[in-house]
């Protein structure tokens, strides 16, 4: 949507991707069997022209720079999103057999779930589609655990339907508390907790706490931890830019961060976590860009 603006404003554009191919989250998370890559493909292809250019297989701060960038081009708007799986920090997490559901949906090492337990932690998107993922290669088990009640799950209805259908089970009001391995550290159990939702002052979503005393086992091989994603701390340590303390890059009302020329956008400013969002910031930091660029322009004539 950003690009579409911007090349109709007879702005000239590059695209850097970190792949070998466009398309982002689209491709690299959301799976084929929710969004077929034909399709996409042919959006690309209506999409880009000659004002256009797109430079795959280049990674911010590995093979291309914030810095050098700045001296080729007038504006840079930054959307490499924060992808990587959050942690609970309990104990066991790095044991063999956790895994982190964003990058398992992105790069797409699988391990081999054939015949194979998995449990899958969290109740969005990310958790529904792992869950169907695994289970379409080969899982014998996969069962989703879920802290609060199945309607206060932020994931799709629809795809929550779709995940019944497919048999994942799911534990509702369920923390887990624990994971545990055999004598070769890979993951054999998690321990859970039953969990009551009660209001709390100040808040408008009921929140989860423990129920003493409810503790139990699940056997599994696998973990899948879909609890919520981050932007790289490393990448954004290159950058220089001001950030939040809860890790997001901090703009203003016109997506400008702390250095001049500098905008972004979507998950990487801590705006709601989906595509039609994302979609929506590229287009209106796409008319502040033009705004900054016929500004920059009239100050140079």
């Amino acid at each position: 949507m950003q690009n579409f603006y911007l090349k109709m404003h007879g702005i000239k554009v590059t695209i850097f991707e970190k792949h070998n191919k466009l398309g982002g989250i689209l491709r690299y998370g959301i799976p084929e069997f929710r969004l077929e890559p034909e399709v996409l493909d042919k959006w690309l292809e209506n999409l880009l022209d000659e004002n256009i250019q797109v430079c795959c297989n280049k990674k911010l701060g590995e093979n291309i720079f914030l810095d050098e960038l700045q001296k080729e081009y007038d504006a840079i708007f930054l959307s490499f999103g924060a992808n990587i799986s959050c942690k609970m920090n309990i104990s066991g997490e790095d044991l063999n057999g956790v895994i982190g559901a964003n990058e398992l949906l992105e790069y797409k090492n699988f391990p081999d779930f054939s015949g194979k337990k998995v449990a899958v932690i969290g109740g969005g998107n990310v958790a529904i589609d792992t869950a169907r993922t695994v289970k379409r290669l080969g899982a014998s088990n996969v069962t989703i655990v879920y802290r609060r009640n199945e309607e206060q799950m932020p994931a799709e209805k629809e795809e929550i339907e779709f995940a019944k259908t497919e048999q994942i089970e799911f534990l509702f009001k369920t923390n887990i508390i624990k994971i545990l391995g055999n004598e070769k550290n890979n993951v054999n159990k998690i321990e859970c907790i039953k969990t009551e939702l009660i209001k709390k002052d100040g808040q408008d979503r009921l929140i989860p706490i423990n129920v003493e005393n409810s503790n139990f086992f699940v056997d599994t091989d696998y973990v899948i931890m879909a609890v919520g994603s981050k932007t790289s701390e490393g990448l954004l340590g290159k950058l220089n830019l001001e950030t939040s303390k809860w890790g997001y890059v901090l703009t203003d009302e016109n997506y400008k961060t702390s250095i001049d020329g500098v905008f972004a956008g979507g998950d990487l400013i801590g705006t709601k976590a989906t595509v039609a969002w994302a979609a929506r910031n590229g287009r209106d930091a796409a008319k502040e860009i033009t705004h900054y660029l016929s500004k920059k322009l009239t100050i140079i004539k």
